[in-house]
């Protein structure tokens, strides 16, 4: 308090501060007796970022909306369960694989409990201070990658959680790409800091080498592995102890002789690395001199905001350590609402962008980012980017332009529920009773503005299932319907051959999951059939084509006639977004031969062709399609007869542009105990895998990443299981499409024209 007092004192440090002596005493009893009757968990201390501006609103800016992402196994639900520990919003801690009977409060599926992963991303809500604080808790396994991808797309700030012994990972990277599409804000938190072999060093390293982020510590542990007690703040310059049974207890000392060498020399790193971006601390640092506490503070926030900087922050979740700095840090240099710039697309502009204004007064636009089937029916995610969310009042789905009745707002904590009347500008909230799609935009119906969407990765694997004769056909399709609606990953479809529902999913864990939920919550049990990989087509050389389409029935016919070439897409100049479509059109038609009018038909022809290949009737990509010359007829030329002339010209080249099939090339990484390094190693090159690199991390654990073509991994975790004595574990991601050998293409043609035949 003493400290506080000489603080207030300064006015020319702490302009925003308005509080009195005697305002602050009566307000700090108040929050102490608080805290003492949830248990004595140590409540933050009023921040010095926390003073709001005079032109915002003190509900936006105190308000952060952040997501928790990281490798699998890193530690994400552990912490989020410290964090609303500390916050009171649970009353004790459990075990996130269950054990105790209990469970993590955001892993509320049973299935989640039982496997100990999270499958599902879960919104919680706290108050850190006087900071309203929304949490959303994502999963690590790759299977479940569009859950982080809908989080990172309504978020303002993320929390990058790595293992302290492990570092940046395989999901680590496919994480840092998510938040960079979406221009998330981050800080990161080293975990595990009490494991053997934690090396927070190493980590730092791994964010600047392999993630490419200006990073910098603005902690340093107090020991590692068992010796882990607590954390020394750079920038406060503080030894921060963490004791009692649940470490709520934080006991701040002065930085002791034997360890100040080396908080300066940090320091000044960290000084230095936020003075490379921020153009106020830079000239602080090339006069030689020290910024305030104040003055470093708000440089890091500026540059954080930014995504310039990434100020790294360290712990164990597990032993109750490092949570509560975490969480001042996430106040302190995370932005609010109003400081993470959004834009909407006015439709009746020719979708040009408008930047949301984040206010509660203008008109609204909210984002349905996630669906989900509850007992009160569908549940709809929404964020409010401007504007408010009233109960009963109308909002129209600009989608769809569908005027709706707002029956329930809610704000999630898990699979609870608090029942609010409205939510406004900045907020993450649940609807009951909507009917939408997921990425639906909504607004008052006074402007026609809606967000854009977010990036959905393609199925690489697919699973045949048929229903068991006993099960009930409406709760299949029932559970069809749903899942197919809450996971944009999850494609349903029928064979036309022989008729079996064709799931198909970012891999086996991924299937098994919803194949498990069928049974659980539908009684619908299925038979699974042998999975298949998700197989592309390419072509390898440039092939013209010259082609008419002629048909006379009666009356005016069809009549077209297209000259061109096709040529694979890589072979031209290497051009991002061309690469993410697969497929470009050129037209190069001089003249009036083809009508201005059909060369749009001509396109979606070339697109149509995309479809199905030649060789096993896969989607094509990785092509270009030109058209050069062409011929009409003044009664018979349509845009049919230009489309279906287009279509068959391309699929004639095509089956003469030495056509190749492609297959999708997993990124695997395995680690497991270094005795087993030979067995592993003989065991990817039985499976067709290329080894990339081979480590030894700093637990003694062996570390290797290799290529992995997916169709080859199919039973993998059992033999893993068995070669290393159960102890060891791998996680996969796509990485992209890549030729199959020759015999294996010839014998994926001879099974298809079986199948076909």
């Amino acid at each position: 308090m003493e400290c506080m007092e000489d603080c207030l004192m300064s006015k020319q440090n702490f302009p925003f501060l308005f509080f009195s002596i005697e305002m602050l005493r009566t307000f700090a009893a108040k929050r102490l007796q608080g805290a003492a009757l949830r248990g004595i968990r140590q409540l933050p201390q009023i921040r010095l970022l926390s003073a709001v501006p005079a032109d915002v609103p003190d509900e936006i800016f105190k308000k952060r909306n952040i997501g928790i992402s990281a490798h699998v196994d890193s530690g994400k639900t552990t912490l989020t369960e410290r964090i609303l520990f500390y916050t009171g919003r649970i009353n004790a801690i459990h075990d996130v694989k269950g054990k105790d009977g209990v469970g993590a409060k955001m892993d509320s599926m049973d299935l989640e409990r039982e496997k100990g992963i999270t499958i599902q991303s879960a919104a919680t809500f706290c108050e850190w201070g006087d900071n309203h604080v929304n949490i959303i808790d994502t999963p690590g396994h790759v299977d479940f990658t569009i859950e982080v991808e809908r989080a990172l797309r309504v978020l303002d700030g993320g929390v990058l959680v790595l293992c302290g012994v492990s570092g940046v990972q395989s999901q680590s990277l496919t994480v840092d790409r998510q938040m960079k599409r979406y221009n998330v804000p981050r800080v990161a938190f080293i975990n595990k800091l009490d494991r053997t072999g934690s090396n927070p060093d190493k980590v730092i390293e791994d964010l600047k080498e392999r993630l490419k982020l200006n990073a910098a510590a603005v902690q340093i542990p107090i020991g590692l592995e068992g010796e882990h007690r607590g954390v020394i703040d750079l920038v406060r310059e503080k030894m921060l102890i963490f004791e009692g049974d649940m470490g709520e207890i934080i006991n701040e000392q002065e930085i002791p002789d034997d360890m100040k060498s080396l908080v300066e020399e940090k320091r000044m790193e960290l000084i230095e690395k936020v003075g490379d971006v921020d153009e106020e601390i830079g000239e602080i640092f090339l006069m030689e001199e020290i910024p305030s506490i104040e003055v470093l503070q708000a440089g890091i926030r500026r540059s954080t905001i930014k995504c310039e900087f990434v100020p790294v922050f360290m712990g164990s979740a597990f032993k109750n350590k490092g949570v509560q700095p975490l969480l001042d840090g996430v106040i302190d240099y995370l932005p609010a609402p109003h400081e993470k710039k959004n834009v909407a697309l006015d439709l009746d502009n020719d979708e040009a962008e408008v930047e949301v204004t984040c206010s509660s007064t203008a008109p609204l636009i909210a984002l349905a980012f996630k669906l989900e089937e509850g007992k009160f029916g569908q549940l709809t995610y929404m964020r409010v980017y401007q504007g408010t969310l009233k109960r009963g009042g109308f909002i129209t789905n600009v989608n769809t332009g569908k005027k709706i009745k707002v029956p329930r707002i809610v704000r999630m904590h898990s699979d609870d529920m608090q029942e609010i009347e409205e939510a406004g500008a900045g907020e993450v909230v649940a609807m009951f009773g909507i009917d939408c799609s997921s990425m639906d935009s909504f607004s008052d119906g006074t402007a026609n503005l809606a967000m854009t969407s977010m990036f959905v990765p393609e199925p690489v694997m697919s699973l045949a299932i048929t229903m068991d004769k006993n099960s009930n056909q409406a709760n299949f399709g029932k559970a069809l319907a749903k899942f197919g609606k809450e996971d944009p990953t999850l494609r349903i479809s029928t064979d036309p051959i022989s008729k079996q529902t064709i799931l198909s999913g970012m891999g086996e864990l991924h299937l098994e999951v919803y194949i498990e939920r069928m049974k659980r919550e539908y009684d619908v049990h299925v038979e699974v059939g042998q999975p298949s990989v998700n197989y592309k087509e390419t072509i390898t050389t440039k092939t013209a084509f010259n082609y008419v389409h002629k048909k006379q029935t009666g009356g005016s016919g069809q009549y077209a006639k297209v000259i061109g070439y096709i040529e694979p897409l890589e072979d031209l100049e290497d051009d991002d977004e061309k690469r993410e479509e697969q497929f470009e059109f050129d037209n190069q038609v001089i003249g009036t031969n083809i009508p201005p009018e059909f060369v749009p038909s001509c396109e979606k022809g070339a697109r149509d062709s995309m479809e199905k290949g030649g060789l096993i009737g896969c989607e094509v990509q990785n092509m270009r399609v030109a058209l050069t010359d062409g011929q009409s007829h003044a009664v018979d030329s349509s845009d049919m007869a230009f489309r279906i002339c287009m279509s068959a010209a391309v699929r004639e080249a095509m089956k003469k542009a030495t056509p190749q099939i492609l297959e999708p090339i997993m990124k695997l990484e395995v680690v497991a105990p270094q005795e087993f390094q030979g067995t592993i190693v003989s065991g990817l090159n039985r499976r067709m895998g290329l080894i990339q690199s081979s480590d030894i991390t700093e637990d003694a654990s062996v570390e290797i990443v290799a290529d992995m073509p997916l169709a080859n991994m199919f039973g993998y975790s059992t033999d893993l299981r068995s070669i290393t004595q159960g102890k060891g574990e791998f996680t996969m991601e796509y990485f992209d499409h890549m030729p199959v050998t020759r015999d294996i293409q010839a014998d994926l043609i001879k099974k298809h024209l079986e199948e076909k035949n």
